[in-house]
């Protein structure tokens, strides 16, 4: 008998993750819908494929959002709201798609972090959650969320954990600066410390995992996977690499400690990035042990490949 088709409902489509997910799905020729607020923006980043459907809305839109639900297998969650909106809101939109998932039992496709972790330098995933920051705490009680409503059978939750990622359609100010900064021979920033071991996924790898476990069959109602990625021997080092592949010269640009508290008196998002600084200032790994036994054939991209792919993107879309 032949395999009852997939078909996935993806939020935060335009947002970074969930723009390398999309791409996956469509790779794989995967029956796709988005839920978008900016239908010129996903048309532009996605085109016409005869897989995917793209509907205008929100979230928020908790009748629309049963009514996509009702149609689908998986639900992958990658709505993220900018730090300082994050308390309330994560919260009621994830409520919203646990509704949604309930209406024909989906798969919810959860990319998790390590805030939830605090400063735990070895994570794996029996490691004991101890968050020592607001949005870690925040994300933990959107965990619990998703495990709750799994293992009263509304639903099913697969949470992959990632360390920082980036790739194309990362555009946030961590990592767009990097490859802006080395097309343009500019200096690349990175904050607290870029002489350390750090941790990074390249979003297509983290894509092309959790699609692959999407497949597989579920071991519970709600299964927690980590994925390592990369570990680079410093930011500073990758950075030149970076730059390297984009044939200009490494400059580098730091803000350290003292300038992220000072900047944190006037501004919002350095506020909430102060509370954060432990991850620039450690190492912390992520171990995927499980993942690779579920996944053996999974291969990372080889670095350069994936930087050039990357500094295309960026040199294509000036703007973003």
């Amino acid at each position: 008998m032949a395999q009852a088709k997939h078909h996935y409902l993806v939020l935060g489509a335009t947002g970074s993750i969930g723009y390398a997910f999309t791409q996956e799905l469509l790779a794989q020729q995967e029956q796709v819908t988005l839920l978008v607020r900016n239908i010129r923006k996903a048309h532009k980043l996605f085109g016409a494929h005869p897989t995917l459907k793209i509907v205008e809305g929100d979230a928020n839109n908790l009748q629309l959002l049963k009514e996509l639900g009702a149609g689908v297998t998986h639900i992958f969650h990658g709505i993220n709201y900018p730090y300082p909106e994050w308390q309330g809101n994560m919260h009621r939109v994830t409520g919203n798609i646990i509704e949604a998932a309930a209406v024909s039992k989906a798969t919810i496709l959860f990319p998790g972090n390590i805030y939830n972790y605090g400063l735990t330098k070895n994570i794996t995933e029996s490691s004991p959650q101890a968050p020592c920051s607001r949005k870690g705490r925040i994300r933990a009680e959107l965990e619990q969320m998703l495990q709750k409503a799994a293992e009263a059978g509304t639903c099913q939750v697969i949470n992959v954990r990632l360390p920082d990622f980036w790739g194309p359609n990362v555009v946030n100010e961590g990592i767009a600066p990097i490859f802006k900064g080395a097309l343009a021979g500019k200096a690349m920033p990175w904050l607290i410390r870029n002489d350390i071991p750090h941790q990074l996924v390249y979003t297509p790898d983290a894509a092309a995992a959790i699609y692959q476990l999407s497949k597989l069959p579920q071991e519970g109602p709600y299964a927690l996977y980590n994925f390592a990625g990369e570990v680079v021997p410093s930011i500073k080092a990758w950075q030149e690499q970076i730059a390297t592949v984009a044939g200009s010269q490494p400059k580098h640009r730091l803000y350290g400690k003292r300038l992220v508290n000072m900047l944190s008196l006037a501004m919002p998002l350095m506020k909430e990035i102060k509370e954060m600084a432990y991850l620039w200032d450690n190492t912390l790994l992520l171990h995927d042990n499980k993942l690779r036994q579920a996944l053996p054939q999974l291969n990372l991209t080889p670095m350069p490949k994936a930087i050039a792919e990357t500094l295309d993107w960026f040199r294509a879309n000036q703007q973003a």
